[in-house]
């Protein structure tokens, strides 16, 4: 998988692609399908498959004091999508510049810079300045330029689209296994632990603290979550996410305690999935208490992370 440069030429081998193009925030069922479409397509006519995003999303942009809403980095997706079988990811970025550009001429920029030779896009895929060009155009302005546009239906699960926005409610609900029926995933946070002021080392619980960053926030609470560590480790555990209101001042964390690790883990970068919310945050009028729901909440989430007998 190569990360490639909106702005820049696409190297020739990866030239006369099959470009998916959208946001694909999230990576979810619907948009597996747009990128499924555009590597099926791509391998039955000997070309590359390119997945084509933006960032940052063209809402940050739009609308900058806009609540975080990111569902994935692109780091993620770059993953995500080398594991959908896409030999590259074309990175537009989103700025003034790339904003000012007509349909026609966004359609051009992905001739010339890429070399596309078919685009795969979802139905209510818009482009260009104002938001002018449809998926109509785009088909019209691809037999005048050279390239097939096609369109891949939304998917629909339990009679409702699939969409980044219902995935954003789930998670705000506290509903992260419905998030994950989406995602065909958990949601996970991916960051850097830091260094705290170990006051779950002196409870019993040292945990790797991470700021949330630009991810949308879920609902504040106690998680059962699973850890993948830089080395390839996956571990179970229960975290902590939101402004921890028994201390103060109240900083906003997501703080995993994993199960039968010893280790540090500062700097380093980790993944934290989250698999089931267990409870609200809540204020405990001394250590002892909160100490003894941490126990409680400790012993649900190793139940529910248990494999099956």
């Amino acid at each position: 998988m190569q990360r490639l440069d909106g702005g820049s030429a696409v190297p020739s081998p990866l030239r006369g692609a099959i470009v998916a193009l959208g946001n694909f925030d999230g990576f979810h069922l619907g948009h597996q399908a747009v990128v499924g479409r555009a590597v099926e397509r791509a391998r039955a006519e000997g070309r590359p498959a390119i997945v084509a995003t933006f960032d940052p999303h063209p809402r940050r942009f739009f609308q900058p004091d806009a609540p975080p809403f990111r569902l994935t980095t692109l780091d993620q997706r770059e993953r995500l999508f080398a594991a959908a079988g896409a030999a590259g990811m074309l990175v537009f970025h989103f700025d003034a510049t790339l904003a000012r550009l007509t349909a026609r001429q966004f359609a051009e920029q992905l001739v010339d810079t890429a070399g596309a030779a078919g685009v795969v896009t979802g139905e209510d895929f818009t482009f260009g300045k104002g938001r002018e060009g449809t998926v109509a155009m785009l088909a019209a302005l691809g037999a005048e330029l050279g390239f097939t546009a096609e369109t891949v239906a939304p998917v629909t699960l339990d009679g409702e689209t699939v969409s980044s926005s219902r995935i954003r409610a789930l998670l705000q609900a506290g509903d992260p296994r419905g998030a994950a029926l989406l995602l065909t995933r958990p949601f996970a946070i991916a960051a850097e632990v830091e260094g705290g002021a170990k006051l779950g080392r002196q409870l019993g619980y040292p945990t790797a603290n991470m700021r949330v960053g630009k991810y949308l926030r879920p609902r504040y609470g106690i998680y059962a979550v699973r850890g993948r560590l830089a080395d390839g480790r996956v571990l179970n555990g229960v975290a902590n996410l939101g402004i921890r209101p028994s201390f103060d001042p109240p900083v906003e964390l997501l703080e995993s305690f994993f199960f039968d690790f010893s280790g540090d883990l500062y700097g380093q970068t980790v993944e934290v999935e989250l698999i089931e919310y267990l409870r609200p945050e809540a204020k405990f009028n001394s250590l002892e208490t909160l100490t003894a729901q941490m126990d409680l909440d400790a012993a649900q989430a190793r139940t529910l992370l248990s494999p099956l007998p």
